[in-house]
């Protein structure tokens, strides 16, 4: 199964968006890792995965294959949906 990361950092104007995407796509039974940038966990995963905005939304495959990202925006739940699912 795809899953999604959601990299956020809590002084960000535009995450409070992305976690309520989180909580959104928990509720249709999506798994959602998320990482706090402003933490030395979130930010080595995010050093990781190229994070240059925030908030950035990553969804994998089951192998850890990028399939899609948005940087510094955040996505309806309906295009992250159909990237899961695709």
């Amino acid at each position: 199964m795809n899953t999604v990361k959601i990299f956020y950092k809590d002084d960000c104007p535009m995450c409070p968006m992305a976690k309520r995407l989180k909580d959104s796509l928990l509720e249709k039974q999506i798994y959602v890792s998320e990482y706090n940038v402003g933490t030395a966990d979130g930010l080595a995963e995010a050093t990781f995965y190229g994070v240059k905005a925030l908030p950035t939304i990553i969804i994998e495959d089951k192998n850890e294959n990028e399939l899609f990202s948005w940087r510094g925006i955040v996505p309806t739940i309906e295009e992250v949906i159909n990237v899961v699912k695709g």
